[in-house]
Order: C-alpha cells, then structure tokens, then sequence
C-alpha cells in the first residue's frame, strides 16, 4: 500500500505523527490477516478481522512529503488468528514496524456485518 501523507498528519514540521504511523500499520496489517485468512480457508470474501494487538516500533523520524510504502505479511496462522509483520519504508528505509494479532470475528461480533 502507498500512502502521501497530508500536512496535517505531522506531528512537527516535517515529521510524521506517530498516531497516524500506527492507525496506518494497524489497519493494513488487518486487511493482510483477512486476506490470508481468505486464501487459507478457499473463502469467497474476506471476513471480518479484529485486532487483538499491536505493537508499534518507531525506528526513525518518518519524513513528511514523501510517498509512504507500507508492506505487510503473515508471520503465522493459527485457527482465526493471523500474526503479521508490517513495515512503513520511505525512501527504502523502514521508519516504523509493527507486530500484531488479528482475529476473524463471528456472527454476533458487533463487528461481524461491518464489511458488508
């Protein structure tokens, strides 16, 4: 996924707010664990997913007018949950990382209908 940040996502002058930084690996990391829970399980459509943590890593200042890249993948599955690794890359270089947890959620979830 890019993303361009707006001036208004700085934290300071040039620099990226960190929130923004984990709102972003977090919701990419979801889509990535319902995406592989999609392909795991030969589902149609990806269900909905949940997280159950996070944990972000901010590596160095992430830079504000640049394009951000943010790459995620599956580092393990196991039944409903999918634990992913995420990174955001500017320039090349990994600004901030993050590990989380991801559920698929079930009928009575009031998450469940969400994506549909």
């Amino acid at each position: 996924m890019e993303f361009l940040p707006a001036e208004h996502h700085q934290a300071f002058p040039g620099v990226i707010n960190g929130g923004i930084l984990g709102t972003l690996l977090d919701c990419h990391s979801n889509w990535c664990a319902a995406t592989a829970l999609m392909q795991a399980n030969g589902w149609d459509a990806a269900q909905c997913t949940v997280t159950a943590d996070f944990h972000v890593k901010l590596r160095r200042p992430t830079p504000a007018g640049k394009t951000l890249r943010l790459e995620a993948r599956p580092a393990e599955m196991q039944g409903d949950r999918v634990v992913v690794h995420c990174e955001v890359l500017c320039d090349g270089k990994v600004t901030a990382t993050c590990d989380g947890t991801f559920v698929a959620v079930r009928e009575g979830h009031p998450a469940f209908h969400r994506w549909g």
